[in-house]
């Protein structure tokens, strides 16, 4: 990288793994297990395919092209869903899980919002090869023999259909699609060299998605608004502590779902975790305990955050 394209102006800063913090930030993601095994899963076989082939060696011997299958995948994982619901956190928080799964340090690399550029002729996709230019060089070093990595990369982009949208779109800028482009070549140039580094792409509009980045994806997971089971466990996790259990528990449950001829749709998990849970203790404190019938009152007079409409056809 030379001085135009110095780390600051490619990544938002670097977060190394294993850490207390993000642990403990990804265990209070409550509710997302489903999507914390898997995604541990995939990053953990893009990363570090050792461990996938000690596993084929004791359970399936002689299944190499199989294995080959699943190891040509692209490094490549689409979080996407509702607003609120979990991606950008758990996507930042993954890599705790990760390094300790695999018995490697991960390093996080945030991509900057600098990098979609300005507009000017070029500039995005000299920008954007820079960003995958620098993921090479740092992945390489950490490429062991035998599949085992001694470390490994994992890049963020966040709110990525600003990045990457389709270039079908007729109305879209050629500047635009030409750092597409180069997002797609560089993924390709990750995948042919199989280095330990993944790039995990958040977003809210999936079918905004340019579909060649959509074809690369190893996998894309889906993160929905929590429905009964999924509030109850975190307002459970959360409230019980502070007394609220029984019929006032159910009530809560009742109150943060969809409530029929008003709203199709309930709270988001961020809704309940940053909205709903400190407007009830901030209601009590600092004279009064929490009530139950309180929390209720205040969980039906807070509207959750409106869906985001995809429009994609499922």
């Amino acid at each position: 990288m030379n001085a135009r394209t110095a780390f600051d102006d490619l990544f938002e800063r670097r977060l190394t793994y294993p850490d207390f913090e993000p642990q403990a930030r990804l265990a209070r993601l409550v509710g997302l297990d489903v999507q914390k095994s898997r995604l541990s899963k995939i990053l953990g076989l893009l990363v570090n395919s050792n461990g996938l082939e000690a596993w084929a060696n004791r359970h399936h011997g002689g299944a190499q092209a199989t294995l080959e299958a699943i190891l040509r995948r692209p490094p490549l994982v689409v979080l996407a869903g509702d607003v609120g619901s979990g991606k950008t956190e758990l996507a930042e928080t993954i890599g705790d899980s990760v390094a300790r799964q695999e018995g490697i340090d991960i390093t996080l690399l945030p991509l900057s919002l600098s990098t979609r550029g300005q507009g000017r002729v070029g500039e995005m996709t000299l920008l954007l090869s820079a960003v995958f230019d620098y993921a090479f060089e740092q992945a390489s070093r950490l490429k062991g023999g035998g599949g085992r990595s001694r470390g490994a990369i994992i890049m963020l982009v966040d709110e990525a259909d600003a990045l990457a949208q389709s270039r079908e779109n007729a109305q879209m800028h050629h500047e635009d699609r030409a750092g597409v482009n180069a997002f797609i070549r560089g993924i390709d140039r990750l995948a042919n060299a199989r280095l330990p580094a993944a790039v995990i792409m958040c977003t809210n509009r999936l079918s905004a998605l340019d579909p060649a980045v959509r074809r690369r994806a190893a996998d894309v997971l889906t993160f929905d608004r929590p429905n009964d089971e999924q509030r109850r466990f975190v307002l459970q996790h959360l409230m019980s502590p502070l007394g609220i259990n029984g019929p006032h528990l159910e009530a809560l449950v009742a109150a943060t779902g969809p409530v029929r001829g008003t709203r199709d749709y309930g709270f988001t998990f961020s809704d309940l975790t940053q909205r709903l849970v400190p407007s009830i203790i901030l209601d009590a404190y600092p004279n009064s305990p929490v009530v139950g019938q309180r929390a209720i009152d205040i969980a039906r007079s807070i509207l959750p955050t409106p869906p985001f409409r995809d429009g994609e056809q499922r």
